[in-house]
């Protein structure tokens, strides 16, 4: 019987979630690993977990990689959102895009973080990566940014950073909320690919998805008679939209556009096929960065100070 992982982490952190002492036993999809002592040596194989690491001050000594100097990639293929903190500490660029078992070999890591789903999911590579050190498989598409970095703390010994940069952020979200005026509700969260006129829906499981229902938006629900796949058959957080779908799938009264600038925002509203929606009627369109597409800490804040100027109440 399978169950899911995230329910597995969860109950094993439970036991540790305020305990300072090791070893450790953590329980993933692949199995059960016991960790005689805090890891040293963190290589993340997901671009996605990085951020998180980084953020709770987790030893993360290499990292997986996007193409360098993209809309989101810096020039060593970090998130932009993060890549400074990463050259500050001296981590490693891995490899761009496909996984390498010999790149990760190469770090002599202690404890390796491989993503569920994703496009920087290394999951092929399990057994080879396995093989060089412990190996955890972490789900990031069906929590909150704040969920995942409890999990990654709880892994890490990391527990106190991780609830001292969520009660700031929490502190700083509440502030934000007492001096915004929301636009028209519900809203549509996505990422918008104008050269194909498709696009990503972000579910209310996403992390981004989260973040606006914390900020007090509503999210809109799809049209029962939209017939969309889940990207990849696996994820949670993400719903394809594309063709004639793409039009009645962004029925929010307002659109977010996520990993979007003002130029994405301008092509959506320019879209002949989207014209007649009462987001574009009503110059609804915000974008929220480029840096967004993936949340973290960094990334978290951006877009809350990023909010707190657009609906800044008068």
């Amino acid at each position: 019987m399978k169950i899911r992982f995230s329910a597995l982490i969860l109950f094993c952190l439970s036991s540790f979630a305020h305990a300072a002492d090791w070893p450790r036993t953590i329980t993933d999809s692949h199995g059960t690993h016991t960790f005689e002592q805090a890891p040293q040596r963190i290589v993340s194989t997901s671009v996605t977990l990085t951020g998180s690491l980084l953020a709770i001050d987790a030893p993360v000594i290499a990292s997986g990689a996007t193409t360098p100097g993209n809309r989101m990639g810096d020039a060593q293929g970090f998130l932009r959102q993060w890549g400074d903190v990463a050259k500050e500490r001296n981590v490693q660029r891995l490899y761009i895009g496909e996984a390498s078992a010999e790149a990760v070999a190469a770090q002599m890591p202690d404890l390796i973080l491989i993503s569920a789903t994703g496009g920087d999911s290394a999951l092929a590579l399990y057994e080879q990566l396995s093989a060089i050190a412990p190996t955890l498989v972490i789900n990031y598409d069906d929590k909150s940014w704040q969920q995942l970095l409890t999990q990654l703390g709880g892994i890490t010994g990391h527990e106190k950073q991780a609830a001292g940069r969520i009660a700031s952020f929490d502190k700083h979200l509440s502030e934000a909320k007492m001096h915004m005026a929301l636009p028209p509700q519900p809203v549509t969260a996505l990422v918008y690919t104008p050269a194909s006129h498709s696009a990503n829906l972000w579910t209310s499981e996403s992390a981004q998805g989260k973040l606006l229902q914390q900020l007090g938006f509503t999210l809109s629900t799809l049209p029962v008679t939209i017939q969309a796949s889940k990207s990849m058959g696996k994820r949670h957080d993400i719903v394809q939209l594309g063709g004639e779908n793409l039009a009645a799938g962004l029925n929010g009264e307002s659109l977010f556009l996520f990993a979007s600038d003002d130029k994405d925002a301008t092509a959506l509203e320019n879209n002949p096929l989207l014209s007649h929606l009462p987001a574009v009627q009503h110059k609804q369109v915000y974008a929220l960065g480029t840096e967004t597409f993936r949340l973290d800490y960094y990334s978290a804040t951006q877009i809350l100070e990023r909010m707190s100027k657009l609906f800044a109440s008068k």
